[in-house]
């Protein structure tokens, strides 16, 4: 059974950052293209960014371009998020997730076949 530990979550003043963390139990991390969503109370949990097996593509929805970064260490089974510049909207459960193989869409939840329990984020005006 893939675990999936997420870190980094914490309370920040707009404007201000945080690195979430997402450390997979898994040998066969590299395999897989890892994702992160969120969800806002009262809201459905929506696609926030998504890197490809060996880190070479990356994916993110519009709110979060220019302020966000994806990334991974293979080495590591980690995958990373990189928040800046951060609002009071990002405020959410922020959920890491790993791709089916041979699912279509990066965007869509039903494309992740395994998830993590999730980190709280929150940012303060």
């Amino acid at each position: 059974q893939v675990q999936l530990v997420e870190s980094g979550g914490g309370l920040v003043q707009a404007g201000g950052s945080l690195r979430l963390s997402c450390a997979a139990s898994e040998r066969t991390f590299s395999w897989f293209t890892m994702g992160w969503f969120r969800q806002a109370p009262g809201k459905e949990r929506g696609f926030v960014a998504a890197i490809s097996r060996n880190g070479g593509n990356t994916y993110y929805t519009d709110s979060v371009k220019g302020r966000f970064t994806i990334s991974r260490d293979n080495a590591k089974n980690t995958v990373y998020l990189q928040m800046n510049s951060l609002k009071p909207e990002d405020t959410a459960v922020y959920y890491c997730a790993r791709k089916e193989l041979g699912s279509n869409s990066h965007y869509n939840l039903s494309s992740y076949n395994y998830w993590g329990q999730g980190t709280q984020v929150t940012v303060s005006s």
